[in-house]
């Protein structure tokens, strides 16, 4: 039921707003109001920040709200599982009585039930949504931002903001389902095919086509941390620009196969070019400055398996497995790698490790051109 005639200033609403400011924020009170928002929730937007956000909310179908009760009648999932999974999804829980779930909720709360009937555990459930919280948390609010920034002009009234933010969305909302939806099955079968080529491997099995290539991985140091003190935006800046430094060191032989987030992956048959590019890409990533955060890689030399652009195998699993350990602003390659190119670069035994879903032990060198002064780097970041 639309309400009529809120005295917005009753309300505390306008409290602290004077002039064009104040006029501002009233338009925008009364079109949320004209839109049948009701006040509690205008309150609670308010009190949140988020005001200019409640006409794109209701676009997105987010207006309806229920307590944790309505939803558990609704769906038929119990309330203490329903608190469980926001916070596994690192959402807050709101009080039994606030009305904060929206069709949103229930239609997730709805999936636990098909998840249970699946024979998936409420553990193994919540240990999902856990790792799906902490990677769509960035995404979720990258996307909201993205609206913003096409639609942000000087001079905008609330209002007009929320008018143009909320027709944006409209527009772009009806392709994230099948965007997302589709990259996660891209993902899903990498992973699928990574796992079924490791536990061939750990069986002793033959990789039929597989062929000798040197592998390496660079990361960005403290990418997570820094994840957590920046916008999402700024994330993606430092990710794209990393992509670009990959692009333009990876030179014929040497291929960039793919930059993951805050990783990129080299590949080249010539274990040396190999090298030579990693050392470049650590050192460009030095010369960006204080603000760029630095690199390590990880490396190694074996059978892998190439499959649509992509490759499978030991030394891919190795190089990903060493990269983790590395120093920062350091390279650090497995044994077979270290002879193969022993006599092109200056060594330093790093000593044997056991990686996660690799056999035995691995023995590790850090790798050093023949011209660079052995004292490590101070991490910057």
């Amino acid at each position: 039921m639309v309400q009529r005639g809120i005295d917005f200033q009753a309300e505390g609403l306008l409290d602290g707003l004077d002039g064009d400011q104040r006029g501002e924020r009233l338009a925008l009170l009364r079109h949320l109001e004209s839109e049948g928002v009701p006040l509690r929730e205008i309150r609670r937007r308010s009190q949140a920040g988020t005001l200019i956000f409640g006409t794109a909310d209701r676009v997105l179908g987010e207006d309806t709200r229920m307590t944790v009760r309505e939803v558990s009648t609704l769906s038929g999932v119990d309330v203490e599982m329903l608190n469980a999974a926001h916070r596994a999804m690192g959402l807050p829980v709101p009080d039994a009585d606030e009305a904060e779930y929206t069709d949103a909720d229930l239609r997730s709360a709805r999936m636990i039930n098909v998840a249970r009937a699946a024979g998936l555990s409420d553990d193994d459930l919540l240990e999902l949504l856990r790792v799906l919280g902490r990677g769509l948390w960035g995404a979720a609010e990258a996307l909201r931002e993205l609206p913003m920034k096409l639609v942000l002009r000087p001079g905008m009234s609330e209002r007009d903001l929320a008018d143009a933010y909320a027709r944006v969305v409209a527009e772009l909302h009806p392709l994230l389902d099948p965007l997302m939806s589709n990259m996660l099955t891209l993902h899903l079968r990498h992973a699928a095919q990574s796992e079924v080529i490791s536990e061939m491997e750990r069986r002793g099995g033959d990789l039929p086509g597989s062929r000798e290539v040197a592998v390496c991985f660079a990361d960005l140091v403290g990418f997570t941390r820094i994840g957590e003190e920046v916008p999402p935006l700024e994330l993606g800046r430092l990710a794209m620009r990393l992509d670009a430094i990959a692009a333009d060191i990876a030179r014929a032989p040497v291929r960039l196969v793919k930059t993951i987030g805050d990783a990129a992956m080299l590949t080249s048959p010539d274990p040396q070019a190999l090298l030579d590019s990693a050392l470049a890409l650590i050192a460009a990533a030095d010369s960006e400055g204080e603000d760029f955060p630095q690199l390590r890689a990880g490396a190694a030399l074996g059978a892998a398996l190439p499959r649509a652009g992509d490759w499978y195998g030991r030394p891919v699993n190795i190089a990903s497995r060493v990269t983790s350990i590395a120093r920062p602003g350091s390279l650090l390659a497995e044994g077979a790698l270290h002879d193969a190119a022993r006599e092109s670069y200056r060594w330093s035994f790093a000593g044997e490790r056991r990686l996660r879903g690799v056999r035995g032990a691995v023995p590790l060198f850090r790798a050093r051109a023949l011209a660079e002064d052995p004292a490590p780097t101070a991490p910057r970041i």
